[in-house]
């Protein structure tokens, strides 16, 4: 359970981040308290539906987005890894993330060799 409430934290925060909100914009966007924004980012405290509700409305997202790629199920830490990958490639600049971009298709290239 401590998996997929960490997870869906983390993606809360890589989806604010994405959005250029700081805890404090995002908890006064989703009438929320920061404090709890934090907790929930944290994995400290289980969100409830409304809340999560509330977050992706004022993410502009869809609620559904929350929990794409999150399976607690798979015990192999496999479906963390975009996860990851994307929470790595947000905290970048913009001329960071072109040039890992660069590197992953110049990789492909000799992949498909």
């Amino acid at each position: 359970m401590r998996d997929i409430v960490s997870a869906l934290g983390k993606r809360i925060r890589a989806e604010r981040l994405k959005a250029g909100l700081s805890q404090e914009k995002l908890a006064y966007l989703a009438e929320c308290h920061p404090t709890y924004i934090g907790q929930i980012e944290r994995g400290e405290k289980n969100a409830t539906v409304l809340s999560i509700y509330k977050i992706a409305s004022a993410l502009e997202i869809p609620i559904s987005s929350l929990f794409e790629l999150i399976d607690p199920d798979d015990r192999s830490g496999n479906s963390d890894i975009p996860l990851k990958c994307y929470e790595m490639l947000i905290e970048k600049s913009k001329s960071e993330q072109e040039q890992i971009f660069r590197v992953i298709c110049e990789m492909e290239k000799y992949k498909n060799n």
